[in-house]
């Protein structure tokens, strides 16, 4: 089994018995027997004075885009970082006066969108010319740590779910990202990473050893973050992601989609690696609540092939293709943002989108990024904290 940051922390934890201690956690936030990291820092002797809380709450009890409230943890005082407004994203100033240093530990999935260690990056820019330390507990890549999938980020469109200048799906550690943001946003800020012990960058989260739980409600397992840095790109479309299942991003579907229709438009390009099977579903909640829909089911087959990116750009092509006059791309507010496209923010820029409605294939969609992820390859190699 590796050793996560918090490991490496317990193992020298007498020389921050002195500080004052915020921390940036959630129930991912746990040591390799389960044990919840503040619990065990507070019987060790620190200061834990203040928890800050992502999107999903502590306990990742609040569905997406939903403004979290302060769930008691008795003892210590609760803050949410993810409130009704684009203001709630950034700490108050004075919840900082009194720490001087900030553990961030929660558990990534190596996707853009995913919005906690976007949450790291306000903070770091909400603490920078501050005496005050954000220390980063590393935790694995589920994904691994060597492959890069998917367009960097086009700056206008930055917003909760695309924080930082790397493709969709980035091959990065969360204490990798903090180092990049804060070169590149030239912060002067206190930042150090606690690596972590035996992790290399072509393992997936099962080679690790350590239990998953859940960082968010629709994030269930390893196989649910496998296919996540694409399949979320459909919360920008008329279709179901799942949400309303067991097994969110992993199924996909909408009324007007007959399943073995789509099927037969689902070879080629971008489906390396992904076994699929035609299904129907019921979600309880979200898109289509109630109604019996017709969809797809994703099944990786070789992880080491597979592009979930390309394959979710694909998908949308093809349903393009087959439903014209009932594909929609929504609009209205998405993570605070009501003046562009969800799928285009999700996307990082409008170029996918319009190229779609164009009719374009998928292969030359596919061949749009390669450059952007030639390109970020060799730039992340300057961030690597680990073989």
């Amino acid at each position: 089994m590796i050793a996560t940051g918090l490991d490496i922390l317990l193992d020298n934890i007498g020389q921050y018995r002195q500080r004052n201690i915020g921390m940036i956690v959630n129930q991912t936030s746990v040591t390799a027997d389960l044990c919840y990291s503040w619990d065990v820092l507070r019987e060790k002797g620190l200061n834990i004075r203040r928890i800050f809380s992502p999107e999903h709450g502590l306990f990742a009890t609040e569905q997406d885009q939903i403004a979290v409230g302060c769930q008691p943890v008795p003892g210590i005082e609760l803050a949410s970082l993810y409130g009704s407004s684009a203001e709630t994203l950034i700490p108050d100033g004075s919840m900082l006066e009194d720490l001087d240093l900030i553990l961030f530990d929660i558990q990534d999935v190596g996707s853009r969108y995913y919005t906690y260690v976007n949450t790291l990056a306000l903070f770091m820019e909400a603490a920078a010319g501050r005496d005050l330390e954000i220390m980063v507990l590393d935790r694995p890549n589920p994904l691994g740590g060597a492959i890069v999938e998917g367009p960097l980020l086009d700056q206008a469109y930055r917003s909760f779910v695309g924080i930082f200048p790397v493709p969709v799906r980035h091959g990065m550690t969360p204490g990798e990202l903090a180092l990049l943001y804060r070169d590149w946003k030239k912060l002067d800020v206190r930042l150090t990473v606690l690596g972590m012990r035996g992790w290399r960058r072509d393992m997936r989260f099962p080679e690790t050893g350590l239990p998953w739980v859940p960082p968010s409600p629709n994030m269930p397992s390893v196989e649910t973050a496998a296919v996540y840095p694409g399949m979320c790109l459909f919360e920008g479309l008329n279709v179901s992601e799942g949400r309303g299942t067991t097994t969110p991003f992993q199924l996909f579907g909408a009324p007007f989609v007959r399943p073995d229709d789509l099927m037969e438009q689902c070879k080629g390009p971008g489906f390396e690696g992904l076994r699929m099977r035609p299904t129907w579903f019921r979600p309880t909640f979200h898109k289509f609540s109630g109604s019996v829909i017709g969809g797809i089911w994703l099944h990786v087959a070789d992880h080491d092939r597979f592009r979930p990116f390309a394959a979710a750009v694909a998908l949308t092509a093809a349903l393009q293709k087959l439903y014209p006059d009932d594909l929609q791309f929504l609009g209205g507010i998405y993570e605070f943002n009501d003046t562009i496209p969800a799928f285009d923010l999700l996307a990082g820029n409008s170029a996918i989108r319009t190229s779609i409605l164009d009719g374009c294939d998928a292969a030359s969609l596919i061949a749009s990024w390669e450059t952007d992820e030639r390109t970020f390859t060799e730039t992340k190699k300057h961030y690597h904290l680990y073989q």
